[in-house]
């Protein structure tokens, strides 16, 4: 099994790679936008108190909250991760927000872009934020991509590749910046424990919210005292700072 200080070093290799192509500039574009108005609730359930797999041809769960305001996030894992374990990390914040979360697993043991090129991971977000948003009405102001690691690092290529559907993102011990072209100008928030050996974070979190700001877009960057990990009270931070 690949490990994740392996996997960052093949992303590191990768991430080289792209640099030297524009392949991946014209492909990390998404298709899907939200359509339905009235109530944000999910129209079609009675439990909303649980996340559902929304049936598509790998796990997407949908997590809809108690009181959803309307807001929602894509979540994305981090290497070797799975969608039910992350979800079950942000829960809190999104009963507490009014977040709606959305949970794809990657085709992969990561996400296609960190290790080469975007491609099935990128159609398949596509087909689960449809059927997100064909159940759930959105607030279009409070529309996030969101993830931790390896999930980060693709949540931020997401956002700068769609600012025009993503409003912010939220990214959580990032590893680096792909290269993508931006697309309008979501607001961005990044944490990074200042002792993780997984991803350092002069090379990861510190690196990347120079690199967004030059870019000319708005960063919080959170630095905290601990390893490659997300601890509640940065998660809620997050999700207060992307409600406001």
């Amino acid at each position: 099994m690949i490990d994740r200080r392996a996997l960052f070093k093949l992303g590191l290799g990768a991430l080289a790679h792209a640099c030297s192509t524009s392949s991946t500039e014209s492909t990390a574009r998404l298709k899907a936008r939200p359509w339905r108005t009235g109530n944000p609730a999910c129209p079609d359930r009675q439990d909303c108190l649980s996340p559902i797999d929304l049936g598509l041809k790998r796990p997407a769960l949908l997590y809809v909250p108690e009181k959803p305001s309307g807001a929602f996030a894509l979540m994305l894992h981090g290497a070797n991760g799975r969608p039910d374990r992350l979800l079950s990390r942000i829960q809190p914040q999104a009963d507490e927000f009014g977040v709606t979360l959305l949970a794809p697993k990657s085709e992969d043991l990561t996400w296609d872009a960190v290790y080469g090129s975007f491609g099935p991971d990128i159609a398949f977000i596509d087909d689960a934020l449809r059927a997100a948003f064909a159940a759930c009405a959105i607030d279009r102001k409070h529309l996030a991509v969101s993830g931790f690691s390896d999930g980060a690092t693709y949540a931020i290529a997401l956002g700068r590749a769609n600012g025009d559907l993503f409003t912010h993102v939220l990214a959580f011990s990032a590893g680096f910046i792909l290269p993508v072209e931006t697309y309008g100008a979501p607001r961005v928030f990044l944490s990074h424990g200042t002792q993780d050996d997984i991803i350092p974070i002069d090379s990861g979190g510190r690196r990347i919210a120079r690199e967004l700001r030059r870019e000319n877009l708005s960063v919080k960057f959170r630095e905290f005292d601990g390893e490659h990990t997300l601890p509640p009270d940065v998660a809620r931070e997050a999700f207060e700072w992307f409600k406001r």
